[in-house]
């Protein structure tokens, strides 16, 4: 059976406010990286069959040390399906001499309505064997709450 990391939240705000923040180049720059990162989009191109390069750099990479170098992470990420409001589906590539952390990852990120909110799961698929799950899931979650304080505060 294939892995599947999962995370999810419902997030105070329409679904469009929120698909809107998965597809803005600074919102994501903003939100996307978890807790104990920064990130910088270099490259952006947003729509199906585009995607951009981000740069996860780890503020204190004592503990968790870079696939990409000893602080950073970078990852190329495209778009492979665009639904307004309801699902953004993007493929992962990290840039990593080690192999395992080779390998596209499919994260799909679906938006519901959800009473008065949107509640927002994201799945990845083919993640790299490099990637412990629960330290993935964990920054996932990480991301959601990072999104969901962005989206509230009407960023």
């Amino acid at each position: 059976m294939s892995r599947i990391d999962r995370a999810s939240r419902t997030i105070a705000s329409t679904p469009a406010a929120v698909y809107d923040a998965l597809l803005r180049r600074d919102a994501l720059e903003a939100w996307l990286p978890p807790q104990g990162m920064r990130g910088r989009i270099e490259q952006w191109d947003p729509r199906p069959g585009g995607g951009f390069r981000m740069v996860l750099t780890y503020l204190d990479p004592t503990d968790s040390p870079g696939k990409t170098s000893d602080t950073t992470d970078v990852v190329d990420v495209g778009f492979a399906d665009l639904v307004r409001p309801a699902r953004v589906v993007q493929t992962a590539v990290f840039q990593a001499d080690d192999p395992a952390y080779a390998g596209t990852m499919t994260m799909t990120w679906h938006l519901a309505a959800a009473g008065a909110g949107t509640e927002v799961t994201v799945t990845a698929t083919g993640v790299p064997p490099g990637i412990d799950q629960a330290v993935h899931e964990e920054g996932i979650a990480s991301s959601l709450a990072n999104l969901a304080a962005y989206v509230e505060r009407g960023a």
